[in-house]
């Protein structure tokens, strides 16, 4: 039921289209691929969906494999078209629009809970996940295909290479793990760089009480000089006794603090 390379050329071939660079379009083309994340997703009947950068719906029709209810969110208006022939009489609700500035109340109001599963264009995928975990509370679970080194961020905890700005955000509102690598193989066009799968589940509640705008201006100000000592990088903003307060060592750096250690920092040290 799923998109081979060969349907993928002639869909495009047949509206005349090609992948938009612009856009940072890269179809998958390998339904073993799509079958793989749907089933990581853990979706099933009685599950609410919503795909971002649906395009020709090759995920879209492995998600609806599951049974589960699929929302597919596209913002080209050249592909949409195609995704609506392609998704007709599946019971997929198509929706037009950049993700950066939909409704999501509107999107999502059909149920309380639930699971983004995308394969995310490179240029916006970290802020768009950044942004959905802020702001959109219904959607409790994310497995996310990016690129490699941006899925290494958003996965990142204390002691790992990649870990900053990015990663205390998602460890604030959830906890995150690597799901598996893809490589360029499976797409159209075929992009120089690997991605990888990103589980992303929200938490109860943010993993520290203290006040989210301070928190995250700290961890701001603090990897903004990542290679300094906090008692400098944040110098003029930390009062000193407020490291000892918060059981924070001044000579740390900010790649050495967990989530909850920024959290302790900034209620030491309110604006």
């Amino acid at each position: 039921m799923t998109h081979t390379r060969g349907e993928v050329r002639d869909l495009l071939d047949r509206h005349g289209l090609a992948p938009s660079r612009a856009l940072g379009q890269n179809f998958v083309v390998d339904p073993n691929t799509v079958r793989r994340i749907a089933r990581l997703a853990g979706v099933g009947p009685g599950d609410h969906v919503v795909e971002i950068g649906a395009g020709l719906g090759s995920l879209t029709l492995a998600l609806v494999e599951t049974e589960a209810t699929v929302t597919a969110v596209e913002v080209d208006r050249y592909v949409l078209p195609v995704l609506r022939e392609v998704v007709e009489g599946l019971g997929v609700t198509v929706v037009a629009g950049d993700a950066t500035g939909l409704d999501w109340d509107e999107v999502l109001a059909g149920a309380e809970s639930w699971s983004l599963v995308a394969n995310l264009p490179y240029n916006v995928a970290t802020p768009l996940v950044l942004d959905l975990l802020d702001g959109v509370p219904a959607i409790r679970r994310m497995l996310v295909m990016v690129q490699r080194e941006a899925g290494e961020r958003l996965a990142a905890d204390v002691g790992d290479p990649a870990y900053g700005i990015p990663s205390v955000k998602v460890r604030y509102w959830a906890t995150a793990r690597l799901a598996g690598r893809v490589g360029p193989d499976v797409f159209l066009p075929r992009p120089r760089v690997e991605s990888t799968l990103v589980e992303i589940v929200r938490r109860d509640e943010p993993a520290s009480p203290a006040d989210p705008d301070r928190l995250f201006a700290l961890v701001r100000a603090g990897f903004g000089q990542r290679r300094k000592m906090l008692r400098r990088s944040l110098a003029g903003v930390v009062a000193p006794e407020a490291f000892a307060a918060a059981g924070i060592r001044p000579e740390a750096r900010p790649e050495e603090l967990s989530v909850t250690d920024w959290g302790r920092l900034a209620e030491a040290s309110p604006a």
